[in-house]
């Protein structure tokens, strides 16, 4: 066995290096650091990505609501036309014409229409434009971090 010399090590390098790849000095080579880089912004990128996912999955959840809600005012719209019309102007023709009483009942099945479709549109609002705002957020504060650390 070699005798340890100043400036040596016994794994055999004298270069200045542990076997580990570092410096004596604890700081890390060209090779290391590049390895970090790439690393840590493949975390990030999938990071990014799930929660781009998540955030269109939300909007996804949000307009199958508003669609429902659009169904139904259809829905009701058509239904009320069907059962209500009937007995409404029915009611309503013991003391009006009956041209006067129908009137009056479909524009207030309308109105209830009207304000279905109304909850329904602002549900689909809500979901739209299709981006992952939250995410595109943190990207542009990542990419600000970044050049941040680049110029230092």
């Amino acid at each position: 066995m070699r005798p340890v010399r100043e400036g040596h090590h016994s794994d055999g390098h004298s270069n200045g290096h542990h076997s580990n790849g570092h410096h004596n000095d604890g700081h890390h080579t060209v090779g290391e650091l590049v390895n970090q880089g790439t690393e840590q912004l493949s975390r990030l990128v999938r990071q990014e990505l799930a929660l781009a996912k998540h955030e269109f999955a939300e909007k996804g959840r949000r307009a199958g609501r508003g669609g429902g809600l659009l169904g139904a005012a259809g829905a009701f719209g058509y239904a009320g036309l069907l059962a209500l019309a009937g007995t409404a102007v029915a009611a309503l023709s013991l003391t009006l014409p009956v041209w006067a009483a129908a009137l009056i009942v479909t524009a207030v099945l309308f109105v209830i229409a009207g304000v279905l479709a109304a909850l329904g549109r602002g549900q689909l609002r809500r979901a739209a434009p299709p981006t992952p705002e939250e995410t595109l957020g943190s990207v542009r504060a990542d990419v600000e971090e970044i050049r941040e650390r680049a110029h230092r």
